[in-house]
């Protein structure tokens, strides 16, 4: 197929199970012009990958409402939409619960205590009725719904297990004589398919309660954007609906205002705490010049910006973006879970219906009774909620915790695959170094001091055109020292080693020593001692040279970050090998890995090399996770097992990067993948406990341990068991919500 495709992310509304994301993922992707369909359940959400050539979100929604549920596609107010609905469900979810609970009190206890009361079981049915046909039809309606496309979730679990248990039990009221003649008793079981439904709705409840928990990283994210905002204007300050800014318009931020907008600092100074977005504890200084971003709070000073960024343009809307989207994305163990998920439900419906075979045949005297009661019980107490809400709020805590931590994950594979890593390489410009190199010497060579004014010129006019943070330092210096540019014929970039041009037919050339030796150029003795120097320093050499001979030479420092040699111990202290690949030159590169506590470095790497690096680490059978910040560190960080970018790092080192640190903060390296650990810990914990509570209590509800201590698990408390075990899982993925991923 040719068509173009379009990627949307759609609310989905009625959703109960994992076997609803099951029927609402495989009826999106059965429809012809879908390329791909993923349901998260814990989001109440899917992404699609459609062509639009073949078929419009209008045609899937009425696929989703066929099997009895809905899709929301207003994409402007789809999450609006969708809150809106929880909500009514929730309150509708209360008043039903309410009510089926009043009734079934008086069932439960003329089932329990009062057997005897004249006309007892008439009474018990005429209260059952309303509780299974008014307050639990959803389940019966649902079901029905699937049924009509030979599918099967929860509902049907809940309405076949308590409708057998009402008719079985309406037909013993009605007819108690054809049990009698068999010298049986006609038992009935109103009370336990009353407290099933109201069990199941009131462990729906607490779960839709715990979920939204999961999910409150966002709403702090989004509670940090003020409403309005102080514009200036020639009339005065007017405050004005923050949707009315617009790029350029001068704002006001007064003591402990939040700024509103993204934007740079013209007027006044002040101190701004940026750890809601940064994760960073100390408020920034801030004065003219200095950029200032949404979300964040003003201490105590007051001050006037200039908006450059809007609406969702902003980093924080881009923040909120991308933990929405990593949120709903799914983790690779989570594709098994919905698999099993997927027959999970048919399943138990064929152990159910085992279960009330070998009753018939092994029961003896009650075999038809206990063997209904049996078949109910397995169907009530199998719950794929738990399946399905184990990796999804798990992935939902971790990543909103990261963002609040100033730690963005861009998806969940990345979260889970955090855990594995056993090895991590550090860029060092601008990840273990400040990134901001500033030129602390140059010397030039005795034949070319009489030219150095014009030779300096040319050296401005080659580094004004390249694109190296190095080169930019360079340009600094030389403008500070008011030199003039001087025009050049040609100029060419040599990625990795430099850059050379043309000026009156005599070609010039400036940058590493690997470009100097790759031509043969020699260096004169005099630089040469001072370059040995300024290298024993932990400077870079940047050399400047015609076709022959090295003229100059440029001692430029960047200074190493001091909290490196924390990060790189906190590292250590997970067990895991900590590599240095700079393209800077060997003496340098060990100067700064030798303070920063690094034993292994590579040193004049291409950014190839890098790449190359990873590949061999991965050979090695090495899970390697990249960090860096610039266009030179894409391919290696595209090669990683998890590439990890440094916020204040380039668009692109970011745009590739499965995990953006959002401070320059190397802690927080070790934070991200001590979170990811904590993650999966969390995942594992909870599809152990999900599948073994399947695992242990569906043989019990069949009657298994009857033959050895006439045990016969109750509905009711197999109601009470699935529901519980739902919360349970949801609780325990909150619980990550308090863990310290502090090294």
């Amino acid at each position: 197929m040719t068509a173009p495709t379009q990627t949307l992310t759609f609310p989905v509304t009625g959703m109960t199970c994992a076997g609803c994301a099951a029927s609402v993922e495989s009826m999106i992707n059965a429809q012809k012009g879908v390329e791909k369909a993923e349901v998260n359940y814990a989001t109440q959400s899917v992404k699609v990958a459609f062509h639009p050539a073949l078929i419009q979100p209008s045609t899937l929604q009425q696929a989703v409402q066929s099997v009895g549920y809905d899709l929301i596609i207003d994409t402007v107010n789809g999450r609006k939409k969708q809150e809106e609905a929880r909500q009514s469900h929730l309150e509708k979810l209360k008043k039903n619960i309410i009510w089926a609970s009043i009734l079934t009190v008086p069932v439960v206890l003329i089932g329990m205590f009062f057997m005897n009361v004249p006309y007892g079981n008439y009474i018990m049915l005429v209260l059952t009725a309303p509780v299974l046909f008014i307050a639990g039809r959803s389940f019966f309606i649902n079901a029905w719904k699937q049924a009509c496309h030979g599918r099967a979730n929860m509902d049907t679990l809940v309405a076949m297990s308590t409708g057998i248990a009402f008719a079985f039990s309406v037909f013993n009221t009605v007819y108690p004589e054809f049990w009698y003649r068999q010298g049986l008793m006609p038992h009935v079981y109103f009370e336990a398919a009353a407290v099933v439904i109201v069990f199941i709705m009131l462990g729906k409840l607490l779960e839709e309660r715990a979920k939204s928990n999961t999910s409150s990283a966002i709403k702090k994210l989004i509670g940090l954007q003020p409403k309005t905002v102080l514009l200036i204007t020639e009339q005065g300050e007017i405050e004005t609906p923050i949707a009315d800014v617009q790029v350029g318009n001068r704002l006001q931020v007064r003591p402990g205002e939040k700024i509103p907008v993204d934007g740079v600092l013209f007027e006044g100074n002040s101190f701004i705490d940026e750890s809601m977005i940064s994760g960073e504890p100390v408020p920034v200084e801030k004065k003219a010049g200095d950029k200032v971003f949404a979300g964040t709070i003003n201490q105590k000073g007051s001050f006037r910006f200039t908006a450059e960024k809007v609406g969702s343009a902003t980093m924080l809307a881009q923040i909120i973006h991308l933990v929405q989207e990593a949120q709903g994305s799914k983790a690779p163990v989570q594709k098994l879970v919905d698999k099993i998920a997927g027959i999970f439900v048919p399943v138990v419906m064929l152990i159910a219906l085992l279960s009330f075979g070998a009753w018939i045949l092994f029961g003896g005297q009650h075999a038809l009774t206990q063997g209904l009661l049996a078949m109910v019980t397995v169907m009530v107490i199998a719950c794929p909620c738990a399946l399905g809400l184990a990796t999804p709020t798990a992935v939902m805590v971790g990543i909103g915790k990261g963002a609040e931590n100033g730690i963005l994950v861009k998806d969940a594979e990345a979260l889970e695959l955090g855990y594995r890593v056993n090895a991590v390489i550090l860029d060092k410009t601008g990840t273990l170094t400040e990134g901001k190199p500033k030129v602390t010497d140059l010397a030039w060579t005795k034949e070319a001091e009489e030219d150095r004014s014009f030779l300096a010129g040319i050296l401005l006019s080659l580094e004004q055109q390249s694109e190296h943070p190095l080169a930019a330092a360079i340009v600094e210096h030389l403008k500070n020292l008011a030199i003039k540019p001087v025009s050049m014929s040609y100029f060419k970039s040599l990625t990795g080693r430099g850059v050379e041009g043309l000026r009156d037919g005599k070609p010039y050339l400036a940058g590493s020593p690997k470009l100097v030796n790759s031509i043969n150029i020699k260096i004169p003795d005099d630089l040469k001692k001072q370059q040995d120097l300024w290298l024993n320093s932990a400077k870079t050499v940047i050399y400047f040279a015609d076709h022959t001979s090295v003229l100059g030479i440029v001692g430029i420092q960047d200074k190493i970050k001091s909290n490196s040699a924390q990060a790189v111990e906190d590292l250590k202290k997970q067990g895991i090998e900590v590599y240095m690949v700079t393209g800077d030159n060997r003496q340098t590169a060990n100067n700064i890995a030798a303070a920063a506590g690094i034993d292994h470095v590579i040193a004049e790497a291409l950014p190839s090399d890098k790449a190359d690096f990873v590949k061999q680490l991965q050979a090695d059978g090495k899970v390697v996770a990249m960090v860096g910040d610039g266009i030179n560190d894409s391919q290696a960080l595209a090669q990683a097992n998890l590439s990890i970018a440094m916020g204040q790092g380039s668009d692109i080192a970011m745009d590739v990067a499965k995990i953006t640190l959002i401070s320059p903060d190397l802690t927080q390296i070790a934070k991200a993948l001590k979170l990811s650990r904590l993650t999966v810990r969390t995942i594992r914990q909870n599809l152990f406990w999900a599948f073994v509570y399947n695992l242990i209590g569906i043989p019990i509800a069949a009657g298994l341990l009857y033959p050895f201590n006439g045990f016969l698990l109750n509905p009711m408390i197999a109601g009470a068991a699935m529901a519980l075990s739902s919360v349970s899982v949801v609780s325990n993925s909150l619980r990550l919500k308090l863990s310290k991923i502090n090294i």
